[in-house]
């Protein structure tokens, strides 16, 4: 967190100012920030990319993609994101009903007409983990998919059929289908 909230501020400072010797001196401030947490180069590593306005500003993978094997973090290493899309499809969805085009009080089945017991389950539910709906995730069926390249309806329509876990607003569980679904319903949005 120290870090993002280190490079955060420099980028603010840097977008009002256009010259090389200030993007080389930005560089430098970047890399200060970030060898003051990747303190040992043959660890753990990361790759960071700074872009201003589509072009890219800064490029540097530092560290180990693997410790194991010795191999060095590139620019080109594929990563395995996992949930850290939540929070951007959460803002997306928030973005949505700013605009007027969405409801998170809503029914999912607004959306996805066929879904069942779409009319029970709200985007709030999804949002806040609170749906019932089974995770993909956890189902044993999950090899199936596990490797294919599908579209968000494709997912969806994998997990739609498997009975809710618990009713809507019951308790709060982790999951990625709630996440799967409003990432399907933004496309339809």
């Amino acid at each position: 967190m120290k870090l993002i909230k280190q490079l955060a501020s420099m980028l603010l400072i840097s977008f009002g100012v256009n010259s090389s010797v200030f993007s080389q001196d930005l560089a430098r401030k970047i890399d200060s920030a970030i060898f003051s947490v990747f303190t040992d180069t043959t660890g753990p590593g990361g790759s960071f990319l700074v872009a201003r306005n589509g072009k890219v500003i800064y490029d540097r993978a530092i560290g180990k993609a693997n410790l194991e094997l010795d191999v060095a973090m590139t620019n080109q290493n594929i990563f395995q994101i996992g949930s850290m899309t939540k929070q951007f499809t959460a803002i997306a969805i928030l973005m949505l009903q700013e605009q007027g085009r969405l409801d998170v009080s809503h029914p999912i089945s607004n959306y996805i007409p066929d879904y069942p017991a779409g009319d029970s389950i709200t985007l709030h539910h999804l949002l806040t983990h609170t749906s019932g709906i089974r995770d993909f995730t956890k189902m044993k069926s999950l090899n199936d998919i596990a490797q294919k390249e599908m579209s968000p309806k494709m997912l969806v329509d994998f997990f739609k059929n498997e009975p809710t876990e618990f009713k809507p607003g019951e308790r709060f569980e982790y999951n990625n289908s709630g996440y799967a679904l409003l990432g399907y319903i933004i496309e339809k949005v």
